[in-house]
């Protein structure tokens, strides 16, 4: 017992209480962002820019410069998400639905084009020296292609964010960012949730 608890507080030893501070911050953000979203609430995307927000600056401190370039995007799409879910589109505002196979292409696209780029950044940087970099290009590509298929309100973009967490729930252990592991554990919690709620709206 006493070995986990090591392994969850050995990283923050060299930290500083406002990191900790903001990392607790933006787990929490991110945990309400992501329950929102589970409740088809605009206010997944306010909460989630603030915690993407202060990723960029806690991840680029660790020098996680995947997870760097994944939060600005997220913030970036945070943005033109909250413009796609208050847009309207023949009368009545964007609903849920099933991805077309044109949605899905461009989901791909995201993905290989994401996962390219970071592998570029990574190796400009010399960061490929460590295991968890090669699993960090595909955990970015895959979150990449969730938020944009979130943003349009696909119900598929669950399925990317629990694959992505599913990854994401170990790496950031090994990392040394306890809390964010913690986090993404919750996240699965709610993706699989989410999944089922969307799933019952198409239904209806």
């Amino acid at each position: 017992m006493n070995d986990l608890i090591d392994f969850f507080v050995a990283p923050y030893t060299s930290a500083t209480a406002l990191d900790i501070a903001l990392e607790i911050a933006a787990v929490v953000l991110g945990i309400f962002s992501v329950w929102y979203a589970k409740k088809e609430n605009i206010l997944v995307f306010p909460t989630g820019i603030i915690s993407t927000s202060l990723y960029i600056y806690i991840c680029f401190k660790f020098s996680l410069y995947g997870d760097v370039i994944i939060n600005i995007y997220y913030t970036l799409m945070s943005l033109y998400g909250w413009y796609m879910w208050y847009r309207f589109i023949k009368g009545s505002t964007i609903k849920v639905s099933y991805a077309t196979i044109k949605d899905m292409s461009n989901a791909l696209i995201i993905l290989v084009s994401t996962a390219t780029f970071v592998v570029l950044v990574y190796f400009y940087f010399d960061r490929f020296d460590r295991l968890t970099d090669y699993f960090d290009t595909f955990t970015t590509a895959v979150f990449f292609a969730a938020m944009w298929l979130m943003a349009n309100k696909k119900i598929e973009h669950w399925l990317f964010w629990i694959v992505g967490n599913l990854i994401s729930i170990p790496l950031y252990f090994i990392k040394g960012l306890g809390f964010s592991g913690l986090q993404f554990i919750i996240f699965l919690i709610l993706a699989v949730q989410g999944y089922f709620e969307w799933k019952k709206q198409l239904v209806k």
